[in-house]
């Protein structure tokens, strides 16, 4: 589903000027870079830590997607702070993307500095600087287990092929094995690096099984017979346990369809909610098929496509604490979006009473005026 999200930023941004990574100790920032333990000169007892507090949610989440490859363009995360004039309270940026490409350089994910995995795009704890200064919630998006960069690299983590050989996605995209808890630790060591560097929120994506490609010829190292999403449920504990701690909230993108019904790749909104602050559903309206929800088309009815989606997810989380926030369409697929078709899904997600909202795009072009208003 967030397929179409890469391919043109690729091509676009390769060749683009990165910014340098600062993660060497004795920095300032926001960050806990460059602090020092206090010594404990006398006999006395140390003084107990305080746990980190998470910073306050927004009212209403009102945010952007960012790339890591935009992120890396002289000026360019100023253009998208910049629409806190608009109205927006939110950016969310790719930490570990659908390539496997971590945007920043961390000597404490050694794993990723062996394979390579590691890149400058941008700096974190100068990211989080600017967003605080500017009143900006941070959110890192971390893709888990689509990780084609992994799967090439330590094709002992991938899922397999029978026959031998790593499998692959239709789209030629090696997965790492869920079952696989070398390749949780993977991704909660690069969770933590954003925590420590000041992210306010982890989200993590592919969060689940894959759901295209040859599935039948999949090879899962480690499997059990528990349901797919009681082993996505044990990856969020054991994420929650190493997180928690940092001050640090947890969320999840599912698919649109997942409170509706048994998609088979793991993802059960009400399993999952335990374990997560936020629940982001991709509610983009040209993913639906014809028919779905009774609607002939419904990426002509953009607003009510995602008002159903939501009351299933309402149904689905009732008596949960975990926030709902969905991602919305604002990007043309199957027909042109228009500025009424953005404003239209906002609408609809706030009569669904959910707790605001976030833009995707993958071009990270978003509509002028969106954002604002009431």
């Amino acid at each position: 589903m967030r397929r179409i999200s890469l391919l043109a930023i690729v091509a676009l941004f390769a060749a683009a000027t990165t910014l340098g990574a600062r993660f060497a100790l004795g920095e300032g920032g926001s960050g806990t870079k460059g602090a020092t333990e206090p010594t404990n000169a006398g006999n006395e007892a140390a003084p107990a830590q305080k746990k980190p507090q998470p910073r306050p949610y927004p009212t209403e989440i009102r945010g952007v997607h960012v790339t890591m490859a935009l992120a890396s363009l002289e000026g360019k995360l100023d253009e998208y702070f910049s629409l806190t004039r608009e109205g927006l309270n939110t950016l969310e940026l790719d930490v570990k993307d659908e390539n496997g490409d971590i945007g920043f350089s961390n000597p404490t994910v050694p794993l990723a500095k062996r394979i390579g995995a590691q890149r400058s795009y941008y700096d974190a704890f100068d990211v989080v600087d600017e967003a605080r200064a500017r009143g900006v919630y941070l959110i890192g998006r971390i893709v888990v287990f689509e990780d084609p960069y992994l799967a090439r690299r330590k094709p002992g983590m991938a899922i397999q092929r029978r026959g031998g050989g790593v499998w692959l996605t239709s789209g030629g995209l090696g997965w790492a094995n869920p079952y696989d808890e070398r390749v949780w630790k993977y991704n909660v060591d690069i969770a933590t690096a954003a925590a420590k560097a000041g992210f306010d929120e982890i989200q993590f994506d592919y969060i689940r099984f894959p759901s295209d490609g040859d599935l039948s010829s999949a090879v899962y190292k480690g499997q059990t017979k528990e349901p797919k999403a009681t082993t996505i449920v044990r990856f969020l504990k054991y994420a929650r346990e190493r997180l928690k701690p940092l001050g640090v909230r947890i969320s999840a993108d599912v698919f649109g369809l997942s409170a509706t019904r048994d998609m088979g790749i793991g993802q059960r909104p009400r399993k999952l909610a335990p374990y997560l602050d936020a629940i982001y559903p991709m509610v983009y309206p040209s993913h639906y098929g014809s028919g779905e929800f009774n609607l002939p088309d419904p990426n002509a009815q953009p607003a009510r496509t995602v008002a159903l989606s939501l009351r299933d997810f309402a149904l689905a989380l009732r008596g949960q604490k975990t926030r709902l926030v969905p991602w919305l369409q604002d990007f043309s697929l199957g027909r042109e979006y228009t500025l009424d078709d953005v404003r239209g899904q906002i609408m609809a997600a706030r009569d669904a009473q959910s707790e605001g909202y976030l833009l995707w795009n993958p071009s990270g072009v978003y509509t002028a005026g969106a954002l604002a208003g009431k």
